[in-house]
């Protein structure tokens, strides 16, 4: 299995530090607002590694975090944290606010299939392990208490080791395009980064520390909880590319500087989705949130759009390529969708015979090579396509399949359409509903297949008019009729 390196920006073959077992964390939400499609992303593209980890035979255990303090307005450094401003301006405790939205985004990422993580700690309950971080790179010396608050030296770190190998920056560039920010006066160099903030007194998030009563940095809280949950070293951290720069730079600069070694040794970076060519976010007011999506609420959209439209929106695209949104490519999606969904549905129906006329024995083969080849779902969803084709042969009574290529097939679909990719029938929930549903209409298509056979054109003309009117798509084959509803 090959994975890309954002640190070393190769592809690698994938070696986890403690084979069998593999320790991934990956960046969570700042809470403080509903999700939106930029958060679906690096949730669907990590759970797919989830996925896919755990299918290979790995025990993963899947760290993401919950950012509920500690995240500034303006940068890491400066600001009020986002949290406390929307309490603030709502009249309500922090927490309330954490808690409101912590439990929106789980609401969406049910909806959208991604598996829970097997530990989602919260920076808040971690304050601790973040001051006991603190205390080691102050000790180690990369670190200085100016005014009640802690900054990390980055030019002292700089002299010994690289500043910006993830980013690929040197600490001349970051110098140059720092900005003068108010109330950093008390920093030494303005490329510092806060690890500790002394909290102003309208700063309602605070706890006590050696230095002042404050809160962490927001850098501090994914090395912090990293280490507590996964070891000095672990195998995989994850993101949106966004957050390279600064976050990610900053997490390796602290844990080097607390240990003296790396602490991470595959970095994997999803890229962004945009809108008109610009990168999709609360701060540039160009977001749609998930909820939006499923109900079509908002002006940008034409239409509302399910949550397995949206995942298999994002999973038609490379993880590390740019999704620009429109209407279009979602509707796109949603009939593509239809269509794995439609043939995933005929092969429930399709009756085996002796010799196979179609090929399917390389397509297993080929949908293990495209995951392998870092996580290439497009080509896995090109290669259910072909399938897709097959099936409708077969269905159609163009070609012929046995019971062992058809159980390939299902079992094909099985593995890489739900199992890894995390594709799911709509209302699956309702499955037991549908079945009945389905097994009215099949009832109704045998009576016109015996009206048929006893040459009652009338009725067997009045039950298909009848469904067709109903908004049912019947087609007759070789094999019987086929039908499915046009939503």
């Amino acid at each position: 299995m090959f994975l890309y390196n954002t640190l070393t920006r190769t592809k690698e073959v994938f070696k986890p530090l403690h084979a069998p077992h593999v320790g991934m964390y990956v960046c969570g939400p700042t809470v403080y607002g509903d999700p939106h499609l930029g958060h679906a992303r690096p949730a669907i593209t990590f759970d797919v590694l989830f996925r896919y980890l755990q299918h290979l035979g790995y025990k993963v255990r899947y760290v993401r975090n919950i950012t509920d303090v500690g995240h500034l307005e303006h940068d890491a450094d400066a600001g009020e944290d986002k949290i406390a401003k929307k309490a603030r301006l709502e009249q309500l405790e922090p927490m309330e606010v954490a808690q409101y939205y912590t439990n929106r985004y789980h609401h969406a990422m049910e909806a959208l299939n991604v598996l829970p993580p097997s530990i989602e700690p919260c920076a808040s309950g971690h304050i601790i392990e973040q001051i006991e971080l603190v205390k080691r790179i102050l000790d180690n010396g990369y670190a200085y208490v100016s005014e009640g608050s802690v900054y990390f030296d980055v030019p002292k770190y700089n002299q010994k080791y690289h500043y910006g190998k993830l980013s690929g920056r040197n600490l001349e560039d970051v110098i140059n395009t720092s900005r003068e920010l108010d109330g950093q006066e008390e920093k030494h160099n303005p490329v510092d980064f806060a690890l500790w903030k002394k909290a102003q007194p309208e700063h309602i998030m605070r706890w006590p520390s050696p230095w002042s009563e404050g809160f962490p940095g927001w850098h501090c809280e994914c090395t912090a909880m990293g280490r507590k949950y996964l070891g000095n070293e672990f195998d995989i951290h994850g993101g949106g590319m966004d957050l390279v720069f600064p976050h990610h730079e900053c997490e390796i600069a602290q844990a080097v500087a607390a240990q003296g070694k790396e602490m991470v040794h595959y970095w994997l970076h999803n890229n962004m989705i945009t809108i008109n060519g610009q990168k999709m976010g609360k701060s540039l007011g160009n977001f749609i949130t998930l909820f939006e999506f499923f109900d079509g609420s908002n002006e940008k959209l034409s239409q509302a759009f399910s949550p397995m439209t949206i995942r298999f929106f994002i999973l038609q695209a490379h993880y590390r390529s740019t999704v620009d949104f429109s209407n279009e490519a979602l509707q796109a999606a949603q009939k593509g969708l239809e269509r794995l969904m439609d043939a995933y549905r005929a092969l429930g129906k399709i009756v085996p015979q002796s010799q196979s006329t179609v090929k399917v024995d390389e397509l297993e083969g080929k949908c293990a090579e495209a995951m392998n080849d870092d996580l290439n779902t497009p080509i896995v969803i090109a290669h259910l396509f072909d399938a897709t084709r097959l099936i409708n042969n077969v269905a159609s009574g163009a070609d012929t399949i046995s019971e062992g290529d058809l159980q390939t097939l299902k079992r094909v679909f099985k593995t890489y359409c739900f199992d890894i990719l995390g594709l799911r029938e709509e209302n699956a929930s309702n499955a037991g509903r549908e079945e009945a549903f389905g097994r009215v209409v099949d009832l109704l298509l045998e009576e016109r297949q015996r009206a048929k056979s006893n040459k009652d054109w009338a009725t067997a003309d009045k039950i298909r008019d009848e469904l067709t009117a109903l908004g049912f798509e019947v087609k007759d084959g070789k094999n019987g009729s086929e039908w499915k509803l046009n939503r």
